[in-house]
C-alpha cells in the first residue's frame, strides 16, 4: 500500500498541523513496515524534519510558486504510482492539485481540513475563501473520498457546511515516549502560568492580558506569565503595549518559540497551561500540556471537554470574563489538587491520545477507503 500525503508546509512557523503530521505518518510508517509513504511539501527555511524515520517512507521538498503553486509537486504527484492521496489543509494550490490529479488518474483521496472550516475560520479573510470555494475548494472536499475531522465539533462544522461524504473523526496524537514519565517539580518562585503557540489574533492571547489585569494583585503577585511562541512583529508589538498599558511588564512577557526538549521542559515546570483560543479544531499544545502533567485552562472554542469530565482543568466558555473567573479559581487552587489535575490529564493523554492509537485508528480507515470493507465506528456516514 502506498499512501501519498500533501501538506503545504512543515515549517516550525504553522504550529500544531505541520507536527501532527509529521508525527502521524511515522507513526503509520513503523507500525506497518508494508507501507510506503511519501510525503510532499514546499521548501521552507526551518521545516520540522527533513527525512522519515523509517525506511518505507520519504520527503519530497518542491519550489514554490506563485500562490504556492508548484510545478514540481505537479510532476511528481502524476508520476508517483500510489493507491491513496491524503492531503492536509485547506485554500492553498498544493492540496488542490492533489485532488486534481487524484480526481485524473481515478484514485481514492481524503481531506483533513484541520480547521479551517471552522465558522471563526471562515470568517477571517472570508472574500478570498469564499472564491476559493467558488473556484476550486468547495469541489475539492465535495468529491473528496473521505473527509477526516479531529473533533466531533468539526463534524458538526463540516455537516452544517451540507458535505455528504464520509466524515472520519480521528483525533492527533501525541508522542507520549518523548514526554518523561515522572512528575516534574513545578516552579514555585513564582509559578508560572504558560501559553505556548502560534501567536495569533484567533489565540485570545488579548483576553489572557485583560483577563489578568483585572485580578486583584494580592491574588496574581505570586504568579507570572510566559506567552512563548513566534508570529508577526506587528501583531506582537501591539501585545506588547497592551501589557505596558495595564503595567504588567514585571508579570507577563513575550518569549521566542522553543522546540523539542526545551519545550517539553517549559510544559513541565508550569503550574498551569493556558490557551484562551477563539478557534482550534483539536489544540496539539493542550494535549502537550497535559502530557506534562500540566492543568489546563482552554475555550469552547477547543474539543477539550474532557478537561472537565476527567477534572484535568476548566473548558470555559471564550472571553475576558469566563478566563478570569477560571484563572482566579486556578490560582487559589491548592498545589497538591494541581497535582492531580496533572496526573489525570496524563492518565487521558496515555489512553485515548497516543501516537499509536491514533495510527491504528488512520490505518484502519486507509483500509476501509481502499476495500470498502468493516466500516470503523469512528466514520460517519449519510
Amino acid at each position: 500500500m502506498k499512501i501519498v500525503h500533501v501538506i503545504t508546509s512543515i515549517d516550525t512557523s504553522t504550529g500544531g498541523p505541520a507536527r501532527s503530521v509529521t508525527y502521524l505518518i511515522e507513526a503509520m510508517s513503523i507500525q506497518r513496515q508494508e507501507i510506503n509513504t511519501e510525503l510532499n511539501t514546499l521548501q521552507s527555511d526551518h521545516p520540522i524534519i527533513y527525512n522519515l524515520e523509517c525506511g518505507n517512507g520519504k520527503i519530497n521538498f518542491h519550489k514554490r510558486g506563485f500562490l504556492n503553486y508548484s510545478k514540481s509537486l505537479e510532476q511528481q504527484l502524476m508520476i508517483t504510482n500510489s493507491d491513496l492521496f491524503h492531503g492536509h489543509g485547506l485554500w492553498q494550490f498544493p492540496v488542490q492539485q492533489m485532488a486534481k490529479i487524484a480526481r485524473s488518474k481515478n484514485k481514492p483521496y481524503i481531506i483533513t481540513p484541520r480547521g479551517m472550516l471552522e465558522p471563526w475560520a471562515l470568517k477571517q479573510g472570508s472574500f478570498k475563501k469564499k472564491l476559493a470555494l467558488k473556484l476550486f475548494q468547495y469541489n475539492d472536499l465535495a468529491k473528496a473520498t473521505c473527509l477526516h475531522a479531529t473533533a466531533p465539533m468539526e463534524v458538526e462544522s463540516i455537516r452544517k457546511l451540507g458535505f455528504k461524504n464520509p466524515v472520519a473523526m480521528i483525533p492527533n496524537g501525541v508522542n507520549i515516549e518523548d514526554f518523561p514519565t515522572n512528575i516534574p517539580t513545578k516552579v514555585s518562585v513564582p509559578k508560572k502560568i504558560l501559553f505556548l503557540s502560534r501567536i495569533h489574533p484567533k489565540k485570545g492571547i488579548e483576553n489572557l492580558i485583560e483577563a489578568w489585569s483585572q485580578i486583584d494583585l494580592n491574588l496574581r503577585k505570586n504568579w507570572v506569565i510566559e506567552i512563548v511562541g513566534n508570529g508577526e512583529e506587528g501583531y506582537i508589538e501591539s501585545l506588547q503595549q497592551k501589557i505596558i498599558k495595564h503595567n504588567l511588564q514585571e508579570q507577563i512577557c513575550i518569549k521566542p518559540p522553543v522546540f523539542d526538549q526545551d519545550k517539553i521542559m517549559l510544559f513541565r515546570e508550569a503550574s498551569l497551561f493556558v490557551l484562551p483560543t477563539y478557534s482550534e479544531n483539536f489544540g496539539i499544545v493542550v494535549a502537550e500540556a497535559m502530557a506534562s502533567y500540566t492543568p489546563i485552562i482552554t475555550t469552547k472554542g477547543t474539543p477539550w471537554e474532557e478537561l472537565n469530565t476527567c477534572n484535568a482543568g476548566w473548558w470555559i466558555d471564550i472571553g475576558v470574563e469566563p478566563l478570569k473567573k477560571a484563572l482566579i479559581n486556578a490560582i487559589q487552587t491548592p498545589e497538591d489538587a494541581l497535582e492531580v489535575m496533572g496526573k489525570n490529564g496524563r492518565k487521558l493523554i496515555k489512553k485515548k491520545y497516543s501516537m499509536e492509537a491514533v495510527a491504528d485508528q488512520m490505518l484502519e480507515l486507509y483500509h476501509w477507503v481502499l476495500t470498502k470493507e468493516n466500516k470503523p465506528d469512528f466514520v460517519d456516514i449519510i
